[in-house]
């Protein structure tokens, strides 16, 4: 009896973290924009590249919640409004760590920009549109980039 008890709380482990091991983990990138329109990028520790700042969704928290944590942590700058959903990006491979669905929105924020987070970010800046690192972005941050300038919605 005790074998078999043994056995059934096994299998009900490893189907518990197959559940939770072999499912991507949602996440969130922001393209904040600036009073004056230009665009702020972190540049990660990690990886020497910019990258939108964001990050995974933490357990209970929803979207909007976490676009308001993750950009006050890496850069210091406060939410005003979500302006638009510029897409949702599900590539297996889009993140090297690992697999992550990203949800990336267009952001209108204020505040003043300074590092909070220093073990993800090295530096922060502020870009205009024509002046942002092309093809040094982190991640598919590029294609992100693009499709915003696109004015596109995007489902990858």
């Amino acid at each position: 009896m005790a074998v078999q008890s043994t056995r059934n709380l096994w299998r009900i482990g490893q189907t518990v973290l197959g559940i939770i091991f072999r499912h991507p983990v949602p996440g969130t990138s922001i393209i904040p924009i600036l009073p004056d329109g230009r665009i702020v990028l972190i540049r990660r520790r990690d990886n020497g590249r910019w990258a939108f700042p964001g990050g995974m969704v933490d357990w209970g928290e929803d979207v909007p919640s976490a676009v308001r944590r993750e950009l006050m942590e890496e850069t210091g700058l406060e939410l005003v409004k979500i302006r638009r959903l510029v897409g949702v990006y599900s590539a297996p491979d889009r993140d090297p760590r690992i697999h992550s669905i990203c949800i990336v929105v267009e952001a209108e924020v204020q505040g003043k920009i300074e590092i909070h987070d220093t073990l993800e970010v090295m530096d922060i800046q502020a870009f205009p549109l024509n002046s942002i690192p092309p093809g040094e972005m982190s991640h598919d941050h590029d294609q992100q980039l693009q499709d915003y300038l696109n004015g596109l919605t995007t489902l990858a």
